[in-house]
């Protein structure tokens, strides 16, 4: 019986998980859809504030985790209202996982306040270095226009841009991680 129990558990823990993901994934996806109320950027660039869940996701249960929010609700957007096609879908997972990821492996090692702040603001630049390298790379023949257009809104546009969307993100993730935290473990859904 007492290896029953001990087996079980390990079950429950995946279980409860897959649930808290799932449920993030959905907030994510909620967020989404409330942010299409505002204009995009120029018509081209939406901002979005699902990588503040996201990131808090990855610093309660991982940098898999943080892959997991960073593909399924892009994938839910995809799938039921974006218009973006494929390489939308792409660009939104590629800059959610460019910011989580940085925040969530340095999170890892330490779990301080401190750490969670340098991990986000290293993650500011990495996702606005990577959006900057791939609007470059992709942009041009996914909207049909020449590279020296695109080139000349790489600084103007796309830099300030995915700036203020991880300024943003950021600080509505440290506003809001002790909160959810603090429910989810009241919930016992989270680790303590």
């Amino acid at each position: 019986m007492n290896q029953s129990n001990s087996l079980s558990r390990p079950r429950h823990a995946r279980a409860r998980y897959i649930a808290c993901v799932g449920m993030l994934t959905a907030v994510c996806y909620v967020v989404t859809l409330v942010c299409q109320l505002i204009p995009p950027v120029q018509g081209i660039l939406s901002f979005d504030l699902k990588d503040a869940v996201a990131v808090i996701g990855a610093f309660i249960f991982g940098p898999i985790a943080g892959l997991a929010l960073a593909l399924l609700p892009s994938l839910l957007e995809f799938l039921t209202y974006s218009g973006t096609g494929p390489v939308g879908l792409l660009m939104n997972v590629l800059s959610t996982a460019a910011f989580v990821l940085p925040a969530a492996i340095l999170y890892k090692r330490s779990k301080t306040r401190r750490t969670a702040v340098i991990g986000l603001l290293i993650s500011i630049v990495f996702m606005t270095v990577v959006m900057l390298l791939w609007n470059y790379i992709v942009t041009p023949g996914y909207m049909e226009v020449p590279r020296d257009v695109v080139v000349s809104m790489l600084i103007p546009l796309f830099l300030p841009f995915n700036l203020a969307k991880g300024a943003a993100n950021t600080i509505l993730a440290l506003i809001l991680y002790k909160p959810v935290v603090g429910a989810l473990r009241r919930a016992g859904l989270a680790p303590q």
